[in-house]
């Protein structure tokens, strides 16, 4: 196969990778969409549709106060017009952080729930409230994860390999919803590659048992993939300053601005794996790029 490399693949030269002969490559998932950029497009593609086919007119959501997700939906509902409500963590604040000005610009309707409360979102009970409440919407969960989730997802194995061969595609993980999908495109398209997650969070052992559910339930069980937890750098949203040095080092020799919570600790995973041989020489290793650049909206850069 001849590589065709769009302005959304771009091959990083680094030289951890090439004293180690592997080809690392970056899936620009943050270029694709401007109005809707990263893996939160993928993920909300299908859901929007069965919203639609429900004929559901407003989108129910949770998140924190500086989710991708919650931006994501709000744009989402202004592009396809569909009135939006947030259900956000913890206390309201004013003036609003850009996350969430951001997406009160685009028509969500923001409520804030205290911790206690909000540690509620997965239960039925719970759900039917905010249903009563704040309803009648197409409810979708935090980090918008689940089944239709992943087959948004999985649509990018295939369009990576119009593109390319490879040997293993990795992503950040946060809720897993990202690193199931990947696993399953590849385990339907019985594709030789491994599927590699970085968790972005501290003590996410759990996040094995919340995948192996999203797979299971998209019926596909024993679809594979690996997780690494060593690169958290000491919990979510913790930028601290090593991690904040690499990225200004990846954006003055790449010319690529990585997120400060997901696709930061990403890189620094893989390329920590690739200096352990984690990877055999002659391969080519994906890391996804998934967007949240809005986020850098909570630090200073």
């Amino acid at each position: 196969m001849t590589d065709v490399f769009p302005d959304f693949l771009q091959p990083i030269p680094h030289p951890i990778a090439a004293s180690h002969g592997v080809r690392l490559l970056l899936w620009r998932d943050d270029l694709r969409n401007p109005d809707l950029p990263g893996n939160k497009a993928r993920k909300l593609k299908y859901n929007l549709l069965q919203a639609r086919a429900e004929g559901q007119a407003r989108l129910l959501t949770f998140g924190g106060a500086y989710s991708n997700h919650l931006a994501a939906v709000a744009a989402a509902g202004r592009l396809h017009s569909f009135e939006t409500v947030g259900l956000v963590r913890g206390e309201e604040y004013r003036p609003l952080n850009p996350t969430l000005a951001r997406c009160a610009a685009d028509g969500m309707a923001l409520h804030y729930l205290d911790r206690a409360t909000y540690r509620r979102r997965a239960e039925p009970g719970f759900l039917v409230e905010m249903q009563q409440r704040f309803g009648p919407a197409y409810l979708l969960p935090e980090g918008g994860t689940n089944t239709l989730a992943l087959r948004g997802v999985a649509e990018l194995i295939s369009e990576l390999r119009q593109h390319t061969a490879f040997d293993a595609v990795a992503v950040a993980a946060g809720t897993g919803g990202t690193l199931a999908g990947l696993a399953l495109g590849v385990a339907e398209a019985s594709y030789p590659a491994r599927v590699v997650g970085v968790a972005a969070l501290k003590g996410a052992d759990f996040l094995r048992d919340e995948v192996n559910t999203l797979l299971a339930t998209a019926g596909a069980p024993g679809a594979g993939y690996e997780l690494h937890i060593g690169y958290h750098f000491g919990g979510y949203a913790k930028l601290p300053a090593g991690l904040r040095t690499f990225i200004q080092e990846f954006e003055a020799d790449y010319g690529v601005l990585l997120d400060p919570i997901y696709t930061g600790k990403l890189l620094v995973g893989v390329l920590d794996l690739i200096a352990q041989g984690h990877f055999a020489p002659g391969s080519t290793v994906v890391a996804v790029h998934t967007g949240g650049l809005q986020a850098w909206a909570g630090f200073l850069r």
